[in-house]
């Protein structure tokens, strides 16, 4: 099927993180940002920073460091 698709619609839609990968970056990401409220200022910006991390590469499908590595998770 991704045959039909041009290579440059293929790559602008590239994921390579699947359902679970995702679900876990997503509770992880979550749960960060509400530690973060908690915690003191040293660690505020770092576990905020992993955090919108986790969630934004959660809801994109998409982590660069995969990429780097020639890492997926997703099935297809």
């Amino acid at each position: 099927m991704l045959e039909l698709v041009p290579k440059i619609v293929q790559e602008l839609i590239y994921v390579n993180l699947g359902i679970t990968d995702r679900l876990i970056r997503v509770i992880a990401g979550f749960g960060m940002v509400a530690i973060e409220y908690t915690a003191n200022l040293n660690w505020d910006i770092l576990l905020l920073g992993i955090g919108i991390w986790s969630v934004l590469t959660s809801a994109f499908g998409f982590c660069p460091f995969y990429k780097l590595m020639g890492h997926t998770t997703c099935p297809i």
